[in-house]
């Protein structure tokens, strides 16, 4: 995007007042069921017919093909498992410690076999020094190289606050420190037992709001439509850049200064970002700064959904993750033992821990799988007889996520699902959308044939997009086929398509293949099914010839 349209899309805040006054007042969006909640819906083009189809309308049928679902792991845009190359508290353990370089690292997470998405997560100050450009830290090249060598999606996020480096130094760039205001917010927190006071930027204010819209048009000019970038992050308030500073006080003035400041941000980035999906933060708004005005703009806009918790998630996330619309994605993370240590590996995971600084182990969260001795809710979770980790990949499916996160020590992974494999398993069969063309039925029709083509959803979600469905010759000289409604098939569910083929195709063959388009972006799906697809994905079947004598008719 060149600047002056960026600057069109959203003008640069000049301060408080003028915030205010610079848009009408935004309605305030009250805690709600999202079940059946109208958010609208994506327009569809070439949309297909999709039924009923009657038996009056034929002149003969005959069910010509069927599939069975996958037990393999289908590697699809829009669905998977997100190892992370760097998370808020840096790279993986063993780079922290001397023992690995950080190229090492990102190769052995792109290197496990169910790994779908590398992750980056960084401060403001990873990706830029000075005005002007980008000065990427060393794990983004590390990061899109693995990808590209073992096609693989990225995603990322920038944040604009983190508690995790402070009080040596913001998220900020410092070249930004010099010129953004910065409002303490004190340190009297439950969350957070530390002798200094957590600073955050003013964000409202005229310079971070220019360094803002700097950063996204960079940003987006440089990754917007990169073929590996899966999604993004959206930019939001706090720590971590979850939209919320725990039980400290927020930085503004008022409720309508932050509001109106992240609902504008959130229009930046949305107008910036074109081709790549952005994903919101379910967090609540515990600290006062618009986030259900945020998160209903950005589901209206057609983002993603992610939440960075999930056994401690409050009621109203699981709400919204679980009722959220079936268009719409959805990445989880659980903190919980988000080293994967195991018992027999717990004195090596020390050992390098003890290397580290005292004050970065307390944004490492508990790294144990200790069982509970009794009945009482000691821990988060409370009492389980399975592995935590276990325990949180069973969740993830309960409120039918899209991705799932790995965080960022291969090796412990690695050992980890080879001693408890049942909730990799049952991921790797059901994560986010798993679709095949159940049942295939021929129709003579129109003096033609026609196709039904019955598509499943074996996962837990539903498309996060529009799914496109075509039959083609194997040379390409013919190609049939269109759009089904956004989300269909809906998680567990079939629906049922139309493609009228043109005439002289009787007995050959043709292929079927899907197709995913998110933000006007089409990508090649492969069918999650037992039977075997080609190379593309596509499943190849041959035609039935209208000359038959056993076509069924008033049957």
């Amino acid at each position: 995007m060149h600047r002056r349209d960026f600057l069109k899309a959203g003008a640069v805040l000049a301060g408080t007042s003028s915030l205010i006054a610079s848009r009408p007042m935004w309605a305030d969006v009250e805690d709600h069921k999202w079940e059946g909640y109208d958010f609208g819906c994506p327009k569809v083009t070439n949309r297909l017919d999709q039924g009923p189809f009657g038996v009056t309308q034929d002149q003969g049928w005959f069910t010509i093909f069927t599939t069975q679902p996958s037990r393999d792991h289908i590697r699809n845009f829009g669905t998977g498992f997100v190892g992370y190359a760097w998370e808020e508290n840096g790279p993986a353990l063993p780079v922290q410690c001397g023992k690995e370089t950080l190229e090492q690292a990102v190769e052995k997470m792109a290197s496990l076999p169910f790994t779908d998405v590398l992750y980056i997560r960084c401060d403001w100050r990873d990706v830029q020094t000075s005005p002007g450009k980008l000065d990427l830290s060393p794990v983004w090249a590390a990061t899109f190289d693995a990808a590209k060598r073992h096609s693989l999606g990225v995603g990322f996020r920038i944040q604009l606050s983190s508690p995790n480096i402070q009080p040596q130094k913001l998220a900020l760039p410092d070249f930004l420190r010099v010129k953004v205001p910065v409002a303490n917010i004190g340190h009297k927190s439950k969350a957070h037992r530390v002798d200094f006071d957590f600073c955050e930027p003013r964000y409202d204010s005229p310079e971070f709001q220019k360094a803002f819209t700097e950063l996204n048009e960079l940003l987006a000019e440089r990754f917007d439509g990169d073929p590996h970038l899966e999604f993004m992050d959206l930019m939001m308030y706090g720590f971590w850049g979850e939209g919320h500073t725990n039980d400290l006080p927020n930085p503004f003035p008022d409720y309508l200064t932050a509001e109106k400041t992240f609902v504008h941000m959130t229009e930046l980035q949305i107008s910036a970002w074109k081709k790549t999906p952005l994903a919101v933060n379910a967090q609540p708004d515990i600290s006062n700064v618009g986030n259900r005005q945020v998160q209903d703009l950005a589901v209206r806009s057609g983002c993603w959904l992610r939440s960075d918790s999930l056994i401690m998630d409050e009621p109203i996330q699981i709400e919204e993750l679980g009722h959220r619309p079936p268009w719409i994605a959805t990445i989880l993370e659980d903190g919980g033992n988000r080293h994967y240590v195991l018992p027999e590996f717990a004195a090596e995971e020390k050992a390098c821990l003890s290397k580290l600084s005292p004050k970065m182990l307390t944004f490492v969260g508990r790294d144990d799988e200790t069982q509970s001795g009794d009945d009482y809710p000691h821990r988060v979770g409370g009492p389980m007889d399975r592995p935590y980790r276990e325990s949180a990949g069973y969740h993830a499916l309960d409120i039918g996520t899209n991705y799932f996160g790995l965080w960022t020590e291969a090796d412990n992974v690695r050992r980890y699902y080879e001693k408890y494999p049942d909730s990799l398993r049952a991921m790797e069969q059901s994560l986010g959308y798993r679709v095949r063309p159940s049942l295939v039925w021929q129709r003579k029709r129109y003096d033609t044939m026609e196709l039904i083509v019955g598509i499943v959803n074996d996962g837990v979600a539903g498309v996060p997009g529009v799914l496109g469905v075509y039959a083609e010759t194997p040379d390409g000289k013919v190609k049939v086929g269109g759009n089904l409604d956004a989300g269909q098939p809906y998680a567990c569910k079939l629906r049922q398509a139309s493609l009228i083929l043109p005439k002289g195709l009787d007995g050959q063959q043709i292929n079927l293949r899907a197709e995913l388009e998110v933000k006007g972006v089409r990508r090649q799906v492969r069918w999650a099914c037992y039977e075997k697809t080609n190379p593309d994905g596509s499943l190849t079947i041959r035609l039935k010839k209208g000359s038959d004598t056993n076509w069924a008719k008033g049957v």
